[in-house]
């Protein structure tokens, strides 16, 4: 009988400290992704400010091209972070399983590994508008082209930092649950062994 309550006392207290470590993992990582959010937000309303003032006082040319571009990438900017803010505020408190906490934490990571080879696109893009326009004396694809850089090299940075402290949190959240086999998702209980 004292074998017993000893298994379930170890296995209750095996339990209670994995799901409040979930539950930081899964904060950490809504955490980390609403203050990114802002932060692109907050670059976003910059541009849609700065790209609005420099179009509508442009004289035409290179310029009017270069801050139209930074308008329209200012607004596309902006609804991402509204639409990452809210999904990362709407997961906030959830109650996730492990492997729902992995599929969270892998599907992130996975976002913004991607968005950073767009960034890389993006840059590319700009490079080839702005040549073309020098070649063709283009204001339009030099203004264009030069924008795209800045957004692009942004993004990256943007991109690299997002994806470089969610896979370190992952990271920690893959040793956890290797360290920890023990599951219960309020239905069954789980024991993971390594063979």
């Amino acid at each position: 009988m004292k074998k017993i309550f000893a298994l379930l006392l170890l296995f209750i207290t095996t339990h209670s400290y994995a799901q409040d470590s979930l539950k930081a993992f899964n904060y950490s990582r809504n955490n980390v992704t609403s203050t990114g959010m802002t932060v692109l937000g907050s670059w976003a309303i910059a541009n849609i400010g700065v790209g609005a003032a420099g179009w509508a006082n442009s004289k035409g040319g290179q310029n009017k091209y270069f801050y139209q571009m930074t308008t329209i990438w200012g607004a596309a900017n902006l609804g991402a972070a509204i639409l990452g803010y809210t999904g990362a505020k709407n997961n906030e408190g959830k109650q996730l399983t492990a492997a729902e906490s992995l599929k969270a934490q892998q599907k992130i990571e996975r976002i913004f590994l991607i968005n950073g080879g767009l960034d890389l696109a993006y840059i590319g893009t700009g490079i080839i508008l702005k040549n073309r326009g020098d070649n063709r004396n283009s204001g339009q694809l030099k203004g264009y082209g030069s924008s795209l850089i800045i957004q692009g090299a942004f993004l990256l940075l943007f991109d690299g930092t997002m994806y470089s402290t969610h896979r370190s949190n992952g990271n920690k959240l893959r040793r956890f649950l290797e360290k920890n086999p023990i599951g219960f998702n309020g239905k069954s209980i789980g024991i993971n062994l390594r063979m």
